[in-house]
Parts: structure tokens; sequence; C-alpha cells
């Protein structure tokens, strides 16, 4: 278990690309507080840090994006995932992250498969990162697995920086009267707005679940969902086949798979149906993709 006191975002007096040679090292460092576990988390709460390591045979790792699996089923021994993953503990705690926008904390630690990992040292403190995603599905193994996508959130410019961004959940209950601004370089997918816009003109920006039309002073504002999202290990395209119009409480909805849409546009989780124009076509095989995220997500109880 852990012996430090939670803390989110940085670390004073921990450097980006810092070494460490153990968990016990890390643990001093409070970098990460668990003397074995790749999840630091809070009890209830959210998590604070993880080691990228690839233990979990399903863990892939593109740099700024990591596509990281959640914790439990696995074998020791082998390696091999043996059952099912849960959204419980660790696993619960970054889903937490998201909903909460809280930042993480990553270790990488060494790997050949990861060319990104680390090759002089056993651990590295490689940043921030955001969870962005998560859902659940069939690892290589068979077995449901809780899957997380990371962003990096900061990019130094040297490896002598120190970190810059914190989360405001490490502060305590109150005002914060004079809050702080940090800078940073983010790399995100760039997204065809142009089709986006004619996604929701086409709609006259109404929910295409329940038909609600927000009204700004700027005009009416609603917001384009991709069917399979953008970006690894999705792959989803930027077309209007894969884009419908939602207000923001659906929006979030349809993310979080608290619903998904049936072939013939009928809704799953909750009631209803797609209003669908009929100049507006969807990938049938998109829907399908994330019908089969929904399902194994609500699979795996939290």
């Amino acid at each position: 278990m852990p012996n430090n006191k939670v803390v989110f975002g940085d670390i004073p007096g921990v450097l980006l690309h810092q070494s460490f040679s153990s968990f016990a090292e890390m643990n001093v460092a409070k970098v990460h507080r668990y003397p074995q576990a790749g999840i630091a988390y809070e009890s209830g709460g959210c998590a604070d840090s993880i080691v990228v390591s690839g233990k979990y045979e399903d863990d892939e790792d593109f740099g700024d994006v990591i596509v990281y699996t959640g914790q439990g089923g696995r074998d020791e021994g082998t390696g091999n995932q043996i059952a099912d993953q849960k959204f419980e503990r660790g696993n619960k705690a970054l889903l937490l992250n998201r909903i909460e926008g809280v930042p993480v904390r990553v270790i990488r630690g060494r790997n050949p498969k990861y060319t990104g990992a680390p090759v002089t040292s056993n651990y590295r403190y490689d940043g921030l990162f955001n969870v962005t995603e998560h859902w659940c599905e069939h690892g290589k193994s068979g077995f449901l697995v809780c899957r997380y996508r990371f962003e990096k959130l900061t990019l130094e410019k040297d490896n002598t920086a120190p970190l810059v961004a914190s989360s405001t959940a490490a502060l305590p209950l109150g005002n914060n009267p004079t809050p702080s601004r940090n800078y940073a370089n983010v790399q995100r997918i760039i997204r065809d707005t142009k089709i986006a816009k004619q996604v929701k003109s086409l709609y006259k920006s109404k929910c295409q679940i329940c038909g609600l039309q927000l009204i700004t002073p700027g005009g009416p504002y609603a917001e384009a969902a991709h069917i399979r999202s953008l970006g690894r290990p999705h792959n989803g395209s930027d077309t209007s086949d894969n884009i419908i119009c939602l207000c923001p409480n659906h929006h979030v909805m349809f993310d979080y798979y608290i619903f998904s849409i049936k072939e013939d546009f009928s809704l799953i989780g909750i009631e209803g149906r797609l209003n669908l124009h009929d100049s507006h076509i969807l990938n049938k095989d998109y829907l399908k993709y994330h019908r089969e995220l929904f399902e194994n997500s609500n699979s795996s109880p939290s």
C-alpha cells in the first residue's frame, strides 16, 4: 500500500525525464507512491500516477499517446490475461481522472518493445498525461480489458525544465482568487470543422436524440460527436458518415457508453431513436464498433 500523501500533478524537485532505479526510489521521491502496483490512486478518488512497463500484453505506447491497460486478471507467471477486468480499484480511479479532468504522472519502465522506453535506467518520469478516453474490449487473450487513451499534457523543451501543470484536485477547498497561468505545447488531432458544421447545419443544431436546440447570444449551439473515435487505436474517419449532431448532455452520454445506436437507429441503453435526415448516411460498421464497446463496457460493471 502507498505510504505517502497523495499529490496530483507535479512533484516539487522531480524533473522531466528524471531516472529511477526501482519502485522504492520512486516511492521515496513521491513520484509513484505504490511499492509495486502500476496504478497509484486515492481510495475512492482519482489516480495520481501510473507505470507503463508493458507487463500487460494489450498495452500500446506511441510516445505522446499511450493506450494503457487497466489492472487485474493477469497471470504473473506468463504475463497473459486469464480473466476479465472490471472498472474497480485503480481502473475506476482512472475513469474518474477522465471525468474530473485530473492529469496523471506517467513513468515509463524499460521495455525493448517500446521505442520510447528508457534504455539507460529502469524507470523514467515522462510528464503529465490526460485520460481522454476509456472503453472496454476483448484483448489479445480474449478476455475483457479496461483500456484508456492517455495524451501528453506538456511537451517540454529540455529535460531540465520543471513540470508546469498541476491538478486543481490538489488544492484545498475554498477560493482561488489568483489562479496561476502555465504555458504548454499540446499536440492534438485537427478535426475538419467544415464537415462538422455541415452536419450540424443539416439538423439546424438540434440534437438527434432529444431534439434540443441550445440558443446562445452567438446563435444555436450543438456538438459534433464522432461515432468511431479519431486517433489511435480507433482510427475513425473525420467524415460525415462518422458524425452525429448532439446536445452536450447526449454527447457525454454517447462518449461514456451510457447509450449506443442499433442498426435500425433505435437506441440501446436509453429510450428513443436517432433522428436521421434522409441525406445523412451513417457508416453501419462504425455504429457496430461503438455498439460493441458499449456492450463490453456495460458487461464490465464498475
